[in-house]
């Protein structure tokens, strides 16, 4: 790369940093007190289109593969369960509750769950069956995922990943270099099925996780025996859902005192 292409591109990321780059509060503490402030490169509209799309590719494939939603009571079971917990949305942000939620199964060994922008949810029934799931653990599980979306977590990854490892692709195509500039369904892909979270972000997700079961009225300390259950089935190392999340002891003392700061609220939900 000569000396005039990079100082072209430096000049379009700096561009970017003073045109693009805001901090934004995406979601209200809540009785755990998640609070940081974020900040982003891409637009909520822009991530949550590209993953809009993208979660229905992955439906079709499924579809094509007779792997979607095979099993009628284990899908209403599971969307029963997203129905109570998404309400509970609106403690975090007011406009949550009326995204356009979708909730599938996936079939499939793999015990997984995922979550894309703007409250496109997937479980997959391996993690179900696999660990018999109560439906306080299918919440816990769901409320984590719930939570990635609610902090946006897809679109700082993507924002970060975009001022750092592609800079360059942000550059090209702010020069107007490629015909179609980011490909933003593939940087949703990638951040979905490829790179964890952070363990910061996972720890958001537990702490907003356990609230959301809780005003949902589901017993918070699911959450932990979800993790035991993980943890054995995974001979003591967490599986690639959980891989970045902190070790064993520290994950289950943090959900112990986050459950327990939660309880008043399942109380109240179950009255």
């Amino acid at each position: 790369m000569n000396a005039l292409v990079k100082k072209r591109i430096a000049g379009a990321l700096a561009a970017l940093a003073m045109v693009g780059c805001q901090t934004v509060q995406t979601t209200e503490g809540g009785a755990v007190g998640v609070d940081r402030s974020q900040t982003m490169l891409v637009s909520a509209q822009e991530v949550e289109q590209a993953s809009a799309k993208q979660y229905q590719e992955v439906l079709a494939a499924a579809r094509k593969n007779d792997a979607l939603n095979r099993d009628a009571q284990q899908v209403a079971r599971v969307r029963a369960i997203a129905n109570r917990l998404i309400p509970q949305t609106a403690v975090f942000r007011p406009d949550a509750p009326g995204w356009q939620w979708e909730v599938n199964v996936l079939n499939s060994k793999e015990l997984n769950a995922w979550v894309m922008a703007g409250g496109k949810v997937a479980i997959y029934s391996g993690l179900i069956e696999e660990l018999k799931l109560t439906d306080a653990e299918i919440a816990a599980v769901m409320g984590h995922e719930i939570a990635h979306a609610l902090r946006e977590h897809s679109r700082e990854q993507i924002s970060r990943t975009a001022a750092t490892g592609l800079g360059v692709s942000v550059a090209g195509a702010l020069l107007g270099v490629g015909a179609a500039g980011q490909d933003l369904m593939g940087m949703v892909a990638k951040v979905t099925f490829e790179l964890p979270y952070s363990r910061l972000h996972e720890t958001e997700s537990d702490r907003i996780g356990v609230e959301l079961a809780a005003r949902a009225g589901y017993d918070p300390r699911a959450a932990v025996t979800l993790w035991d259950k993980m943890s054995t089935r995974s001979a003591g190392a967490p599986p690639q859902w959980l891989s970045t999340h902190p070790g064993h002891a520290n994950r289950q003392k943090d959900l112990a005192n986050y459950a327990a700061r939660v309880a008043p609220l399942y109380e109240a939900a179950r009255r």
